[in-house]
């Protein structure tokens, strides 16, 4: 028997300007995820849509007629209960599950045309405020920086790409991927109804995955975040060891050689001294060890400040931090018992490189911070030059340009993150802060406190 679509008088009774998909798809009455309906009159979530449910009793209550069914994608007329297929209402469904072809995706680099949400106000697709819940601002700048990072939007854009992962039975870490996913496409959305995104439900994915590790009600450092949701990210797309494993490791991974050698006591004589380096326990020893992200140390700010030097912030050039991975420099580690020295030589550079300063120093009593300004170019910053001959020449290219530029303002344990992003269609820099997106000049940037920075590898040359 063939179905038939009435035409559905109650149209004009839908406002888009109270739909918001971003929040959990959950019934507002009995919290249940089966079956759910938006209302499209109000907004608000229902479960069923036969006689009895809650989204029937609103529809009769309240003279709502027009719902979505937010798993199935289809509208239906209630308490009528019949189906609603109309043209019109497609801008609907794009905003609730935002579909990306390769065409568009392979566009979107190049273009900087504004779109318009309904309240009127304009915005630039991937260029986004994230709605700060309570203290989420941790999680925000991460997400913000990653959804800048083109192959990695990229894949994440077209959801073929990790559709047929196979996870083993009853593992549900795979949802962080999906979350990841829909945030991205809402991020990068050009038929958005608002101006900005919630988080909501890519954080109750963290908080649930983490272990409750990251809260979106207390503040928490982005480089832990970072790392965490990186490794959590390629361990559920099914990734190894290898770097071409996953997406996640093809992006950042790069690797180095870590030569470590212990440090004889400082109690003993000169000949104990020298009997000890001449064991296989005080020799060097070589490792190889990957990594995402690169460590930069700050050093120690001047203690005592004179009444001159209170107007004076130290700085440092970043060249300088990164003399650490050039197989010279040694620098002593200590553990309980003994001490270590050790030289990093960096053998592979990754196509997008993440530096993270560290600007936070735990003591026993309380966390201090480092406000040694870092002296950065915004563009063509060469990493050859840390890099040994050999190394150096099986590298093509060892120039980089910032693309995100991570910042953190105010007290140690208090204090807020914002983000600056390079958009790449009009080679202009933003700054964003939770829900503010302003342009911002790229010589601003340079003078603030740096956190953690993304390069990419430039190769044009």
């Amino acid at each position: 028997m063939k179905k038939v679509h009435r035409l559905c008088p109650y149209l004009d009774t839908i406002n888009r300007q109270v739909l918001d998909f971003d929040f959990e798809k959950l019934c507002s009455v009995s919290l249940s995820r089966i079956n759910v309906y938006a209302c499209l009159v109000c907004g608000k979530y229902f479960q069923g849509r036969g006689t009895n449910t809650h989204a029937y009793t609103h529809s009769v209550a309240e003279s709502h007629h027009v719902f979505l069914n937010l798993q199935t994608l289809k509208f239906y007329c209630l308490p009528d209960n019949y189906e609603i297929v109309d043209s019109s209402l497609d801008d609907i469904k794009y905003v609730l599950n935002p579909t990306f072809s390769p065409k568009h995706i392979s566009l979107l680099d190049t273009c900087d045309k504004r779109s318009r949400a309904i309240d009127g106000t304009l915005y630039l697709p991937g260029i986004v405020g994230l709605n700060n819940i309570k203290a989420n601002d941790y999680c925000n700048v991460i997400l913000q920086a990653l959804s800048n990072v083109t192959p990695l939007r990229d894949y994440f854009l077209d959801e073929r790409n990790y559709a047929k992962v196979k996870r083993p039975p009853g593992d549900s870490v795979f949802l962080l991927v999906q979350r990841f996913g829909e945030l991205m496409r809402k991020l990068w959305n050009p038929r958005n109804f608002k101006a900005h995104v919630s988080p909501h439900e890519m954080l109750q994915a963290v908080v649930l995955w983490s272990g409750k590790k990251f809260q979106f009600t207390e503040q928490g450092d982005p480089i832990d975040f970072l790392s965490w949701f990186l490794n959590s990210l390629h361990r559920a797309l099914n990734g190894k060891k290898s770097r071409h494993s996953s997406i996640v490791y093809k992006t950042f991974m790069g690797s180095m050689r870590v030569k470590t050698r212990k440090i004889p006591p400082v109690e003993l004589d000169e000949k104990q001294r020298y009997s000890l380096l001449c064991t296989d326990e005080y020799a060097e020893h070589v490792s190889e060890s990957p990594f995402l992200y690169l460590t930069c140390d700050l050093p120690p700010p001047p203690l005592f400040k004179d009444e001159v030097m209170e107007n004076i912030i130290p700085q440092v050039s970043l060249y300088s931090l990164l003399t650490k991975f050039n197989n010279e420099s040694e620098k002593e580690y200590k553990t309980y018992k003994e001490n270590f020295m050790k030289r990093f030589e960096i053998t592979q550079l990754p196509p997008y490189l993440i530096l993270y300063i560290k600007r936070f120093t735990k003591n026993t009593f309380f966390v201090e911070k480092n406000p040694t300004i870092v002296n950065f170019p915004v563009k063509n910053v060469d990493f050859g030059d840390i890099l040994t001959p050999e190394v150096k020449a099986a590298h093509k290219n060892t120039s980089y340009d910032l693309i995100a530029n991570i910042v953190h303002d105010g007290e140690p344990n208090k204090g807020t993150y914002r983000v600056h992003v390079l958009k790449q269609g009009n080679s202009k820099w933003y700054e964003m802060q939770d829900l503010h997106v302003s342009d911002i000049l790229p010589q601003m940037i340079t003078l603030t406190e740096a956190y953690i920075q993304i390069y990419k590898l430039r190769t044009d040359r």
